[in-house]
């Protein structure tokens, strides 16, 4: 459970500020109570698929790794459509990977599984009125 909640924390760092150093990292985790050695921190922002960049860490576009759905589905999602008990959801292009994943990793009852394409998660869910339901829940997301 530290091991999420650290990666969580790094996540939501790196989206609110520049980080330059795993040091300065670090030291942002520490103010929040959460320590790591430079170990785990070169561990977890492998397994995040953090990028060093001019602007700091950042996760690289194609990243499905450690993305809150509601973080997800507020940067990506664009629109949501039902076909039955199909729910159709567009995201910006190169945005359906890490929103299915998302999606995935929440383990919503409404969701039997997804297919990510560029733009486009299918969602399939058990029923109709389930896929409509997922569509108003994921509106209000």
């Amino acid at each position: 459970m530290i091991k999420r909640r650290r990666q969580q924390a790094i996540l939501e760092i790196i989206r609110r500020q520049r980080v330059q150093t795993q040091e300065e990292l670090a030291e942002l985790l520490a103010k929040r109570g959460i320590q790591a050695t430079q170990v785990t921190l070169s561990r977890d922002i492998r397994e995040l698929k953090l990028a060093k960049t001019p602007e700091g860490y950042r996760p690289l576009a194609s990243a499905p790794a450690g993305l809150p759905l509601e973080d997800a589905i507020a940067e990506f999602l664009t629109d949501v459509r039902v076909a039955k008990n199909l729910v159709v959801v567009k995201t910006r292009p190169g945005s359906a990977s890490p929103l299915a994943v998302a999606l995935d990793q929440a383990n919503w009852p409404e969701i039997v599984g997804t297919v990510a394409g560029d733009d486009t998660v299918l969602v399939v869910a058990p029923d109709d009125e389930t896929a409509l339901e997922l569509q108003r829940k994921l509106a209000l997301l």
